[in-house]
């Protein structure tokens, strides 16, 4: 029997605004889904240090700052050096969309923007999560 889709939510940096972050905690919940969220003002390390920890099949990162950029790089490259290849990484929140192409060529498998339904995560999540047995 396949374990639950398991999902690390943080936000990065000093973005300090969480209502939708903490929404989709409870969403991704309510959909059977394991869910973490580290809450606010995480380094690239410490959700990096969680993900080993936790081994999720999801990183989500959300955004409000513009920090996105620089917080995704400096996760990937932590990530990387931990060895940690296996796992989704979702980005969500205010994205321009020039921003959005850059976070896919770090990684980012796909980029979340405002107006974006609850609904519309938790099916990419189980259509593309990786699944656990």
């Amino acid at each position: 029997m396949p374990q639950p889709i398991r999902v690390l939510l943080a936000k990065m940096g000093l973005d300090c605004h969480d209502t939708a972050v903490v929404a989709l905690a409870q969403t991704l919940r309510d959909a059977g889904m394991e869910v973490l969220y580290l809450g606010l003002h995480n380094s690239a390390r410490k959700v990096a240090a969680a993900a080993e920890q936790e081994d999720p099949d999801v990183i989500g990162l959300s955004f409000l700052s513009g920090q996105q950029l620089p917080q995704t790089r400096q996760l990937v490259q932590e990530l990387r050096r931990r060895g940690i290849d296996d796992v989704m990484l979702l980005v969500g929140g205010v994205i321009p969309q020039d921003h959005a192409a850059e976070l896919k060529a770090l990684g980012v498998e796909e980029v979340f923007t405002p107006g974006t339904m609850m609904s519309e995560i938790v099916g990419y999540i189980r259509d593309h999560a990786r699944v656990r047995t």
